[in-house]
């Protein structure tokens, strides 16, 4: 991996070393699976759930997109969303909205640098 790309997935929030680990050091590999994370759509079903007010749909959206966010070693985004997480398994609906201006901004840096670094 370039050097240029490397920093651009490290300023996404995106653990390298982390990631080529689990993905056996196969570069070709992680870049396959970074590519998903944009058309993910776990992200969009959390805001969605969190607008309606659902907390089961909440719930199952925020698991969904930290198993993500862990399985691709984006570690900040993983460490909100895992909150997250519990603040909605305690019923603590203000506590998980609190969380979403910071969750957004970890998604979305992750998600500018993987486009940067592979489009």
């Amino acid at each position: 991996m370039n050097a240029d790309i490397r920093e651009l997935l490290l300023s996404g929030g995106i653990d390298i070393d982390a990631m080529l680990d689990r993905c056996m050091g196969n570069e070709a590999l992680l870049e396959r699976l970074l590519k998903k994370f944009p058309v993910d759509r776990s992200y969009s079903y959390l805001v969605e759930a969190l607008q309606n007010g659902d907390e089961n749909a909440a719930v199952d959206a925020s698991h969904t997109l930290k198993g993500v966010a862990g399985n691709l070693s984006i570690k900040d985004l993983y460490t909100l969303v895992d909150s997250q997480v519990q603040a909605l398994r305690n019923h603590n609906m203000d506590a998980a909205l609190s969380i979403m201006p910071d969750i957004t901004l970890k998604y979305n840096n992750a998600v500018n640098a993987i486009q940067r670094a592979f489009n």
